[in-house]
């Protein structure tokens, strides 16, 4: 659960956020996003423990690319993070009814969104890639009646004024706190229920290919899809110039059909709306949070030093996209984050 501040912090916190906001919005939002970039440039240099995991994390997801790249792409995902924060305080004044079009390039939607405003009940799924905050409100915006799921921020001012952000046109925030009732409900209404789908779930969780490692994945977003026979969506909103612009888009949609056919239809659906996400960040992997540590937990047999067990091994050659390459990087031990 959210961690309790003593009151004073709080009230600094919350004060400095609206003093920041208030001087942004003396400038536009291109000077802004220039000001942010070089803070991230800033952070990149002096905060080494994140600037380490974020390069280690992108070498061994991306073990192809040269080291000026993977450099390039370290710097590039910590200035990204720091121009999020400002895209979120811009995010009510830019896009409304009348002017979503000059910042939002739409692209392959038609099937998803469809099936978002239709009275079916439907998941969406997407990483912590490119700006998931304007995602959300572009899809509430675009006339979704969509819950979203988010961990509540520990200081309840700030996050009083960003749930006001996020529910402005209509985006329902559920806290992860006790939220599976409210998305059972939801559900059972024929309504659509989004998730952040690459949080680390665990030692506990269902280990999937991410990045050429096993990654552990919540099943609650499969098992949803099957209790309720709804389609999963995989979607981002990537970031195209630094004048608040975007690319909302759909990779990937996983119908029932698609899993009912397979031999573990919930092993099989992670592991496919992972390999969605992945495809995603791949587009633009300075957009990604690479400082987060999605690898940090293990299966349980590599954590005692043992061969990958034939269960897993059999579901992991089920997958059609499976190669022999693959296999053979996802039976490497991963180092310990």
């Amino acid at each position: 659960m959210a961690k309790v501040q003593p009151a004073w912090m709080n009230w600094t916190q919350y004060a400095g956020l609206r003093a920041a906001v208030a001087g942004m919005q003396m400038f536009s939002v291109r000077t802004n996003l220039a000001y942010a970039s070089a803070a991230g440039d800033w952070m990149y240099r002096i905060d080494k423990r994140h600037r380490d995991r974020a390069r280690a994390n992108i070498q061994r997801s991306l073990p192809e690319l040269p080291d000026d790249r993977v450099e390039q792409i370290t710097r590039g995902s910590m200035q990204h993070l720091l121009q999020l924060a400002v895209e979120v305080m811009f995010t009510t004044r830019l896009l409304e009814m009348d002017t979503w079009a000059e910042h939002l390039d739409l692209v392959n939607l038609d099937e998803g969104l469809d099936l978002i405003i239709s009275d079916r009940p439907v998941l969406f799924v997407t990483p912590h890639f490119g700006n998931w905050e304007v995602l959300g409100y572009s899809m509430a915006l675009l006339g979704a009646d969509m819950a979203a799921v988010a961990r509540p921020i520990d200081n309840p001012l700030v996050n009083d004024w960003l749930l006001g952000v996020r529910q402005n046109k209509g985006l329902n925030i559920l806290t992860k706190w006790g939220a599976t009732d409210v998305m059972v409900d939801i559900m059972e209404r024929g309504g659509s229920v989004g998730f952040i789908g690459d949080q680390n779930a665990g030692d506990k969780g269902m280990f999937v290919p991410y990045f050429n490692r096993l990654a552990s994945a919540y099943k609650s977003i499969g098992l949803l899809a099957i209790r309720f026979n709804a389609p999963v969506i995989c979607g981002y909103g990537r970031r195209i110039t630094n004048d608040f612009n975007f690319e909302i888009g759909i990779t990937d949609v996983i119908r029932p059909e698609d899993w009912n056919a397979q031999p573990d239809p919930l092993y099989y659906l992670t592991a496919r709306y992972s390999l969605a996400l992945e495809r995603i960040v791949r587009q633009s992997p300075e957009q990604y949070l690479w400082i987060h540590r999605r690898w940090k937990s293990r299966p349980k047999f590599e954590r005692e030093g043992k061969p990958m067990p034939a269960s897993l091994q059999r579901q992991l050659e089920a997958l059609p996209w499976m190669t022999d390459e693959l296999m053979a990087e996802l039976r490497k031990p991963v180092p310990l984050d």
